[in-house]
């Protein structure tokens, strides 16, 4: 009887004590017709519960039909329902489950919450172990991807660098068309240069051979008696030109 009303609570408890969430997640197991469908997460702590083992949400399932008093005095007439029917038998194994629980009960509301600290502290190392290396991951990654970002950077920049370089190789390419086109300038104005001083070599030696020719042909055409009356002439002249200058200096 009661665990039928525990698996009938179950679907109105959802996730609100342990036993509640496990009951849910098993019967979300056995009837879901998604085997892949998530499961709902365990509460980190249970829910409320009355006596130490009954879950409150039974009481809250029974007000509604029973009152308040409902669930006490249904756990009652079960009870007295199962020892008159001699379902259960009081024997000395009763006594010592008794003893037994009542040690337990005593041992948890002694102990329990050392324990349950204790337990905590733990939980919270291995959660901030867990927190420290979930950080170092994560800064790991951002500094991945920062370092990705930045070759993203430079990625884009190389198209820069290509263009630049290609710009140097543009003007060395021009520079060295430049250069010979200066050259072959160079080399023209040597030969046209050469061309006229070879002309005008021509030119002075043809003028030089006719001043020879013409000045021998003179020379040779001058009698003798014609070089005497000639440097009588001159010597003549000259006195002339000497008795004008005296003149010139005594006025």
């Amino acid at each position: 009887m009661l665990s039928r009303i525990v698996f009938v609570s179950a679907n109105a408890v959802k996730s609100s004590s342990p036993l509640g969430a496990g009951l849910v997640q098993l019967s979300h197991l056995h009837t879901s017709p998604n085997s892949q469908a998530p499961v709902p997460a365990l509460p980190e702590k249970g829910g409320k519960t009355r006596h130490g083992i009954i879950p409150e949400e039974i009481f809250q399932l029974l007000y509604p039909k029973t009152g308040v008093t409902g669930p006490y005095v249904l756990g009652a007439g079960l009870l007295t329902y199962i020892l008159s029917k001699e379902i259960y038998i009081i024997n000395h194994e009763t006594f010592a489950a008794a003893c037994m629980g009542t040690v337990i009960i005593y041992g948890v509301r002694k102990f329990g919450p050392d324990v349950a600290a204790f337990a905590d502290k733990l939980n919270e190392e291995k959660v901030q172990k867990a927190q420290e290396v979930k950080d170092l991951a994560m800064t790991s990654l951002a500094q991945a991807v920062l370092d990705e970002k930045k070759e993203q950077w430079r990625a884009e920049g190389r198209q820069m660098l290509f263009d630049a370089k290609r710009n140097n190789v543009a003007m060395l390419l021009e520079t060295n068309r430049r250069e010979r086109v200066h050259m072959v300038t160079n080399e023209v104005k040597k030969r046209l240069d050469y061309q006229i001083a070879l002309q005008t070599l021509h030119r002075r030696m043809e003028q030089e051979h006719m001043v020879n020719w013409v000045e021998k042909n003179v020379v040779t055409s001058i009698t003798p008696q014609q070089e005497k009356t000639s440097i009588a002439k001159c010597i003549t002249d000259l006195k002339v030109l000497a008795k004008v200058q005296q003149a010139k200096a005594t006025a």
